[in-house]
């Protein structure tokens, strides 16, 4: 018990839609309910997520609030490290990429203030696309803004070896994305039937959904419907492009919802068609939900779900051809059974995930304390692999 880190912080940007975001509220709920005191500073307590927060959770808002804007996080930043020397926590959760910024201010903190510093990978840190210069810089700058880092949650295996050569030290240990609730005994993934295409995403250029209502357009079967879940700033381009296409009365922008679940019970088939990602849950939640997935080859998560998954598919991205016969193919194929694409996901679950979590911060803050001012971190100056 003694070895335990008890207290921990965490810090959100705001609570906008963010599938980092998303998956942190759900584990400090659970570190809460285990028994870990979770304190959270935030710039600014508004968006959709902010309702998920356990009341187990204490919440500080800066005073005054730190909207995004230009220079928001850099003024975020200096309000963590504040924060930390006042609350000094064992423990200090980045739930994903975008808030590594806000660390460089506490690299400057005191050995005996400075807590124990934990991320979590949320996008890849080595992407294809990238250009050698591009990479190296991006390298450069990721090992200065997290020089202070003691490990590092990857979502992927093949995420662990690219961040550890990023962050030039072996520090990153993989654990599953905690997509799930745990399960209950009844729940049980329906039969797919239908001809319904479910896609889900926040409606933006990234997500591709314009390559997504492109091959809708193509697939053979003209009574299918198209169901986008999502919103965002393409909303009305989006919507002109169905029309232009012909497909407007057979498309149905349904906009934000805080559950996936039903609509994936009512789809035949769960369409990704985003140009990047993370590692996207909401893979994970429709095969839990007994669904097929047709993806673009975008994210980490495609070779780890769907590779070997029968009735899924894969296509190169941007490409609304290939989506389309990838469509056409499982509309036409029987559906597999839903019990066996639920059970690809079943350790996806937040009981065992939330533990693991919490078992690397013990260890690590166990060892930080008991190394003191001699855990300084030793950087690999090999960088010859981009």
């Amino acid at each position: 018990m003694g070895n335990e880190a008890q207290t921990f912080a965490v810090v959100f940007h705001d609570f906008l839609l963010g599938g980092s975001e998303r998956i942190a509220i759900r584990l400090m709920n659970r570190w809460a309910e285990l028994g870990r005191s979770v304190i959270v500073l935030c710039g600014e307590r508004r968006g959709p997520l902010a309702p998920m927060i356990s009341q187990k959770v204490r919440v500080v808002e800066c005073t005054p609030p730190i909207p995004r804007a230009f220079g928001s996080r850099r003024r975020l930043a200096q309000a963590l490290a504040l924060f930390v020397t006042q609350h000094r926590p064992d423990v200090l959760f980045i739930p994903g990429n975008f808030h590594w910024p806000l660390l460089v201010p506490i690299a400057a903190l005191p050995t005996d203030i400075c807590p124990t510093v934990v991320t979590q990978i949320s996008t890849p840190i080595v992407r294809p696309g990238r250009g050698p210069l591009t990479q190296f810089v991006y390298t450069r700058l990721t090992r200065y803004r997290l020089r202070c880092l003691d490990a590092a949650i990857a979502l992927s295996t093949s995420t662990v070896a690219d961040a550890d050569r990023v962050l030039g030290r072996p520090i990153t240990e993989y654990i599953k994305l905690p997509v799930l609730d745990d399960a209950s005994g009844g729940e049980q993934p329906a039969p797919a039937s239908g001809n319904t295409i479910v896609t889900a995403g926040r409606l933006v250029k990234e997500k591709g959904v314009d390559v997504a209502l492109r091959a809708f357009a193509l697939i053979k079967d003209t009574t299918a419907k198209l169901v986008i879940l999502g919103e965002g700033y393409k909303q009305a381009e989006l919507l002109s492009l169905a029309k232009t296409l012909g497909v407007s009365g057979r498309v149905e922008f349904v906009g934000y919802v805080p559950d996936i679940r039903p609509w994936l019970d009512r789809a035949r088939v769960f369409l990704l068609s985003s140009f990047y990602e993370g590692y996207s849950a909401v893979l994970v939640e429709a095969l839990a939900a007994g669904r097929p997935v047709v993806s673009t080859d975008c994210t980490p998560a495609v070779a780890d779900l769907l590779q070997t998954t029968q009735g899924c598919a894969i296509t190169p991205i941007g490409d609304p051809v290939a989506l389309a016969a990838a469509l056409d193919r499982v509309l036409v194929s029987v559906p597999p059974d839903p019990q066996v694409l639920a059970r690809t996901v079943a350790d996806y679950r937040i009981g065992p995930i939330a533990k693991s979590y919490l078992d690397v911060f013990d260890r690590v803050h166990s060892r930080k304390r008991k190394l003191g001012s001699a855990a300084l971190p030793k950087f690999s100056e090999d960088l010859t692999y981009i």
